[in-house]
Formats: C-alpha cells, structure tokens, sequence
C-alpha cells in the first residue's frame, strides 16, 4: 500500500509535467493531444482496481469513458468562450456546461457498447466544432511556478479521487476520474501566458486523443474479468499507445 501511495504522489504530476514541457518544445497542438493520453485516468484506476477490486473498477471505468463527452463539451465551450473574454469567464462557463453534461451522464448511465460508440462519434466530431484561428500562437515557456502547481493539482486530485472512492462509489469515481484536470490545467495557463489562440489550438489538439483514451477505457472492462488486474492495464495500455501513434496523423492533418 505504501508503494501504491507514493506512485499517487508522483507518477501522474510526472507525466503532467511532461505533458506541460511538450507544449513548449513542440507546441499546442502536439501538447493537446498528448494530454487527451489517459495519462491522469489510468493510474487513477489502477489504484482503484488496487484498493476496491475489479467489479468496483470495471464499473468506474465505463462510467470514466461514459465522461469523455463531458470533457469534449469542456473543451469546445472554453475555446468559443474565450473568442470573446478572458480566461476567468471562459473557464467558469466552460465548467458549467461539463457539469450540466456530467449531470445528464450519471442520469443515463450508459452501457460500456453505448459509451465507447458516443464517445467515437463526438470525437470524430468534435474537431470540427472549434472556432478557426487566423494568428499562429508563440510557443509559451513555463514559469518556474506554472511547472510546479500543475504537478500539483494533478496529484491532488488522484489522492482525493482514489481515497473517497468507496464513499463516492465506482459510478461517480469513474466520472469524477475524467474531470478535466489536465485540459483546465493546460488552458488556463496557456491562456494567461500564450493567448486564446495557443489555448484554443492546444484544445483542439486533445480531441484527437480521444480515440486512444476510448480505447484503454473499454479494453480495460472488456478484460478485467478474463485476466489479472495487472495484465489488464498492461494490455489496455498497449493498445492506447498504439491508436495513439495512428491518430498521430490526424494532428497533423488538421489546424
């Protein structure tokens, strides 16, 4: 359990630490879709799986891939938002339409099949819903604070997920799994340092990341009562990083 712990506490700010470099060395668009990676959802499930078992995970992680509705909606409301204001409004109109969208979701509690086909087809979507943007964004540094407080938040919220899971129970773990910690995170900052522009291009690139996540998501289920739990993310995780490298393409085919 100890190890389990200090993984909360340090892998996923790693990778969110990652995730925010990347946006300096390669841009947006590249940041955007790497961030979209299950890189904060799957350790939280992992250690639920861990501490709860496998029912409990399984369904978490139909209810987590049941919100990547949620998290688009998030995503195209911030970026049209903040066409028009700053990033304060922007952000607070965007959480309030994921919310009214999580709201439907734990009323619908969609079926893994049902999930993994909305979650494709407004992925498949989605890219197009953004607004254009004329002005190509300068790629923004981190400030020695920004780094820092990002890996923060991000280890915050795998600790207050993962410990009030049994209170929470799997259903709303599961979507609270998805809340947009990595997407808010990047776009508020990017926003304040960068512009619009370089957050809305750093949005639009998350949603052709999507695909990857859907796919861990419903591996995952799909697997966890035919084999280990471990054997389980193991193989969820393969099959992400490959449909990740083949969405790679569509980043580059799209502004």
């Amino acid at each position: 359990m100890q190890i389990i712990f200090i993984l909360k506490l340090f892998l996923v700010p790693s990778l969110i630490g990652f995730v925010t470099l990347a946006g300096h060395w390669w841009g947006p668009k590249i940041a955007g879709w790497l961030s979209a990676f299950p890189i904060v959802t799957a350790p939280i499930l992992f250690f639920i799986a861990m501490e709860h078992g496998k029912q409990f995970a399984i369904v978490a992680a139909t209810s987590t891939l049941s919100a990547v509705s949620a998290i688009i909606i998030f995503g195209i409301v911030y970026a049209w938002t903040a066409l028009k204001f700053n990033w304060v409004i922007s952000l607070v109109v965007a959480f309030l339409f994921y919310a009214l969208a999580v709201f439907g979701i734990v009323l619908a509690s969609p079926s893994l099949s049902v999930a993994a086909v909305i979650g494709i087809l407004i992925t498949f979507i989605a890219p197009r819903l953004f607004p254009t943007v004329k002005h190509v964004p300068i790629i923004a540094k981190p400030s020695r604070y920004e780094l820092p407080l990002r890996m923060g938040i991000g280890a915050v919220l795998v600790l207050l997920v993962t410990n009030f899971a049994h209170h929470l129970g799997a259903h709303l773990s599961g979507v609270l799994a998805m809340f947009p910690v990595m997407s808010s995170v990047l776009t508020v900052f990017s926003h304040r340092s960068a512009g619009k522009e370089f957050a809305i291009i750093l949005l639009k690139g998350m949603q052709f990341g999507w695909y990857a996540f859907t796919a861990f998501c419903f591996t995952l289920v799909s697997l966890l009562n035919r084999t280990s739990i471990h054997a389980a993310f193991l193989i969820a995780i393969t099959i992400a990083v490959i449909v990740q490298l083949g969405s790679r393409r569509l980043v580059s085919n799209n502004s």
